[in-house]
């Protein structure tokens, strides 16, 4: 029997009340040719004395379903879509908090300082951070790929400016940030020192990577401005924070320690890589497994520091602490904006559109990699000043944060660049 159906209302059976949730109004719209079929049933006993229907119209059939069960659901999903949405637009930003070995890492070496600080004063009598800091840097040297550096020699101007930028242009922002006053001091002293450091190993180029960005040139950034930044970072600090302070930096003893203790192990694990056969393939399988033993090496410092200074850490206010972190969030802004200002700036040179700076991928590397501070170096620098600029603990703690901070500003600031291609991509196509 074939007829038009507009509405279909599917009641169950009432002595059930199993099925009380199947208790729908479903709606076909616009109305539909249906034939009854006699070679199958209904799945469900209840309904099986509902014809079951074929479709013998081309039309195309629009659902609405509504629940009859006092509207729960929807308003649970009404409640959840924002969030749903939330996590698809930001989905990058989202992933890199979570899975980032560097953030559980450092949080559990922090907390443990504070629940039990004999540990980690024990491990500073026999100086277990500087072997923490020599396999940070071994690590570093092991996964280093510089087959790509070569190709950045077309982007020259960019990574030129780069390195300025962040051995020379940045540690400025340290006379602005000792301004501020901010009790303990300590505080806004490490964030000082956080702003002379050089660019993150291995983050910079990562998120490079992953906005469609010049890693090759961003790679050449890491490996030069790390590498200098062994004779610029003790210069920096005497000039912009040591003056400020009215403390005097061991310049010279410094330089030695950071030689020995950042430069030699990066060159030994180079090295080992380039001429061993083998070992860069190994390293190259298992670059998660070492980028965890990094993380947990990383961890060893402040934990050690945290315990060393937990009696003074326990006197902070939690308000203060916040600020500092406010305070590291907005030097990364500053940083961020800065880069770009000059970026565009510079895009403007004789060349036009094909400046170096106006191409999208030297731009964006050139931001990422400028703008970010690397923790480690930042460490080590704080263990060789053996308190002449304050306790160590409360130094390094703001920049623990700031560290993290930076890796998840960037993160929206790469999910924005993508989808801001993805926009353009569909305005040509369409």
């Amino acid at each position: 029997m074939a007829g038009t159906l507009q509405t279909l209302i599917c009641t169950p059976n009432p002595n059930s009340t199993r099925n009380q949730i199947f208790n729908r109004n479903v709606q076909f719209l616009p109305p539909i040719h249906l034939q009854p079929s006699n070679n199958s049933t209904f799945p469900n006993p209840n309904l099986q004395h509902f014809p079951k229907f074929h479709l013998v119209s081309n039309q195309t059939v629009k659902v609405r379903v509504s629940d009859g069960y006092n509207g729960n659901q929807h308003s649970r999903v009404h409640w959840a879509k924002p969030l749903l949405k939330f996590a698809e637009t930001n989905f990058l930003p989202i992933v890199c908090f979570l899975t980032t070995n560097i953030f559980p890492a450092l949080v559990c070496g922090i907390t443990l300082g504070l629940a039990n600080p004999s540990l980690g004063c024990l491990a500073h009598r026999y100086s277990m951070s500087k072997f923490s800091t020599f396999g940070i840097f071994l690590i570093s040297g092991l996964v280093l790929r510089s087959e790509e550096i070569g190709a950045a020699a077309e982007a020259w101007p960019a990574g030129l400016f780069g390195i300025v930028s962040i051995l020379v242009l940045s540690p400025i922002f340290s006379k602005f940030i000792l301004q501020v006053q901010l009790a303990p001091q300590e505080f806004v002293t490490g964030l000082a020192i956080f702003s002379c450091m050089p660019t993150t190993l291995s983050s910079g180029v990562a998120l490079t990577q992953l906005v469609g960005g010049n890693s090759a040139l961003a790679l050449a950034m890491t490996v030069i401005s790390n590498l200098l930044g062994i004779l610029f970072v003790p210069f920096s600090l005497s000039k912009f924070i040591a003056d400020s302070v009215g403390v005097s930096v061991p310049t010279g003893q410094l330089f030695r320690s950071l030689i020995t203790t950042l430069l030699v192990p990066l060159i030994l694990g180079k090295v080992f890589r380039d001429c061993f056969n083998g070992v860069a393939e190994h390293v190259d399988k298992n670059r998660k497994l070492l980028s965890k033993i990094s993380a947990i090496f990383l961890s060893l410092v402040p934990w050690i520091q945290v315990s060393r200074s937990r009696s003074l850490l326990l006197m902070v206010k939690p308000t203060a602490f916040l600020v500092a972190i406010w305070m590291g969030m907005f030097l990364h802004l500053i940083l961020l904006a800065f880069n770009t200002l000059a970026a565009q700036s510079l895009s403007v040179v004789p060349g036009g559109r094909k400046s170096v700076f106006a191409k999208k991928e030297n731009s964006r590397a050139l931001v990422i990699v400028a703008s970010q501070k690397t923790l480690p170096v930042m460490v080590a620098v704080v263990e060789q000043l053996c308190g002449s600029l304050g306790e160590s603990g409360l130094l390094v703690l703001p920049c623990v944060a700031a560290h993290i901070n930076q890796i998840i500003i960037d993160s929206f600031l790469v999910n924005f660049w993508l989808g801001k291609d993805q926009s353009s991509n569909e305005l040509k196509e369409a």
